[in-house]
Formats: structure tokens, C-alpha cells, sequence
């Protein structure tokens, strides 16, 4: 084995010179860098520059010959070297990084499998589902709007946003105007079909209502038409607007806004829910005058030229339940009519 690591020392090209031996040496034997360069074969500025250790590799050749110049052996001048690893050695080390190897690629693997796992586990769980708006409103609509005549729209607002501020927002049908409102919008896009109302702390409203202008249908002369609305509270830590509740859809049909069921008559039952709706819809226009006749006929027809009901009296024959209209029937809303 010995001789095998000579043998591996013999033949590297180059040494380490230890330039400390090399000066001490050359010292001790009494000899000048000028014949140890004349032996070597070198300048004498070669020789001080292996002595400070400038140029510390050299070539095996130039080594033996300065071993030679000193008569010393070779291993006095160069640096000592590091041990060489046997055979035997090197196999083992070989099998170590084998198994270190084998073990990193254990870890590796491993960890790549719990991160997969985290990752399963966290896609498996339930996600949380965000709350759904909160409702503080609600919208009452009729169940149809006649093309050129007025729709009433009552929004009721929640015991909840009494005495606080909001905005309330309401998007109606494009190309619909609104008329009238009470309280009248802060802002209104009768273009866009949205209108906004600034509700300030401290006002008790219950109520928003508002007349709409029902424009032609584009199509069919039936078409459903919808609405939304929200409201953004002041204060609202979530920031997230609440809905507008209700009847958010009315059929566009040749029927009076008080006929619910469109079977051209507003009987008693519808008649007295228009009545609620009167006296619910303060500070509006509504031609109650227009309903009453066609209560008392019994029926109406619709002009589609004109754009207008008129009331039609009923067959010979047949009669009414009131000879007089039931209390509170015969009023007339102030301010005129909106055909």
C-alpha cells in the first residue's frame, strides 16, 4: 500500500515547495542562490522567489534538480502532503456518499410527500361560504305596466334603518322615467335608469315610492322586466351592500297597473289594493280618477294607437257589488294625472 501511495506521489507534475526549507537548507550547507541556480538550471531571481514562497508550485523536474543542488532529499523542501486516501478507503467513501445520497433523496421525498399532503388536506377542507347579503328592504311592484302609463314602486324600509344613514340605490328599466319620487333622489340617470337617495342619520323614514314612465317595448309587446337595488349603510365595517328585497320583475302588457290577475277588470279586492296603494304612495301622482271609472264600468279596454285605457261598461245585466264606492275610494290624489 505504501508503495502504491508513492507511486500516486511520484507521479503528480507539480509540488507544493516549502520556501522556508528551501533557504534554511541551502544556509546550512554554505551555498549561494547563485550555484544553486547555475545546478538548477534557473535564474537566481527564481531561486529568491522559491525561497519567499512566490512562485510555491513547481515543477517535479525543477525539484529534484534543486534537491540535488542542496543535497537533500525531495521531501525536506516540499510541503508535507496530505495523506492519500487506499483503496479501501476510497470504496468505503464511496459507499457513504452512496448511502448519504439515498438517505437525502428518503428525505427529499418525504418532505415533497407531507407538502402534498398539507396541500390535499387543505383543499379537502370546506370552504368558507361568504354570508349573503343582508336584507333591509323590500320593493312592492305590480304584477304588470302598460306601455306610455305610469308603474308606482313602494320600497319599505326595515324597522333596522330607522334613524341611520344610507344610500339607497334602484336600477329600473332602461329607457323607463322616473317622474315622481318622495323624498325626491339625490341623483337620478333617467338615461341609465338609476336613481340614488342620501338618507342622513336621524330621519325616520319608512318609506321610499316613486312613479316610473313605462317606455315601449322594443320587441314583443310583452316583455318581463326587472329590478335591483341596494344599500350601503354608514359605519358598515364589512362594507358590503344590502340588498333590496321584494318583487324585483314586472310583465310589460296592455293592464292597468291595478289589474293583478290582466283580465281587463279591477274588481273590488283589486280596487281596495289600489286604495293601499294610494294612500301609501304621499307626496305622488296617480290617477285615481282613471280607476274609479273603470271600477264603475266594470272594465276596460286598451287603446294601442293611443296608448290609453278606457273603461267599458259591462254587459246588460250584470251589476256590481257597490252601489256607492266602499269608504275612502272616491278620493283623488292632488296634482292631476300622469297618463
Amino acid at each position: 500500500m505504501n508503495n502504491l501511495s508513492t507511486l500516486r506521489q511520484d507521479l503528480r507534475p507539480m509540488v507544493e515547495l516549502c520556501g522556508d526549507s528551501v533557504r534554511r537548507i541551502r544556509e546550512e550547507r554554505g551555498l549561494t542562490q547563485l550555484y544553486v541556480a547555475n545546478v538548477v538550471g534557473v535564474t537566481t531571481d527564481t531561486i529568491s522567489r522559491w525561497e519567499n514562497n512566490r512562485y510555491p508550485s513547481i515543477k517535479r523536474a525543477n525539484a529534484l534538480l534543486l534537491a540535488e543542488a542542496l543535497d537533500a532529499d525531495l521531501e525536506q523542501l516540499v510541503q508535507p502532503e496530505e495523506p492519500i486516501a487506499s483503496d479501501e478507503t476510497i470504496e468505503e467513501a464511496a459507499v457513504e456518499n452512496r448511502a448519504s445520497g439515498n438517505r437525502t433523496r428518503v428525505v427529499i421525498g418525504v418532505s415533497i410527500l407531507l407538502v402534498l399532503i398539507v396541500i390535499l388536506v387543505v383543499l379537502l377542507q370546506p370552504q368558507a361560504q361568504p354570508s349573503p347579503p343582508m336584507v333591509v328592504a323590500h320593493r312592492d311592484l305590480p304584477h304588470y305596466a302598460a306601455p306610455k302609463a305610469i308603474l308606482p314602486v313602494i320600497l319599505h324600509l326595515d324597522e333596522e334603518l330607522v334613524g341611520k344613514g344610507f344610500i339607497l340605490r334602484e336600477k329600473f328599466p332602461v329607457g323607463w322615467q322616473l317622474k315622481e319620487a318622495n323624498p325626491p333622489p339625490s341623483s337620478l340617470d333617467n338615461l341609465q335608469g338609476m336613481a340614488r337617495w342620501i338618507i342622513k342619520p336621524g330621519e325616520t323614514r319608512k318609506l321610499i315610492v316613486y312613479v316610473l314612465h313605462v317606455a315601449a317595448p322594443q320587441g314583443p309587446d310583452s316583455a318581463t322586466v326587472a329590478f335591483h337595488g341596494e344599500i350601503v349603510l354608514k359605519g358598515d365595517s364589512n362594507n358590503q351592500p344590502s340588498v333590496i328585497a321584494g318583487v324585483d320583475t314586472v310583465q310589460v302588457a296592455p293592464y292597468i297597473w291595478a289589474d293583478q290577475n290582466g283580465d281587463n277588470q279591477v274588481d273590488d279586492a283589486e280596487m281596495l289594493d289600489a286604495s293601499d296603494v294610494v294612500d301609501t304612495m304621499q307626496g305622488v301622482h296617480l290617477n285615481w280618477n282613471l280607476l274609479e271609472k273603470i271600477w264603475d264600468a266594470g272594465g276596460y279596454l286598451w287603446d294601442p294607437e293611443q296608448k290609453t285605457f278606457t273603461p267599458k261598461h259591462p254587459p246588460t245585466g250584470s251589476t256590481l257589488l257597490y252601489d256607492t264606492p266602499p269608504y275612502g275610494l272616491s278620493r283623488a290624489i292632488a296634482g292631476g294625472s300622469i297618463n
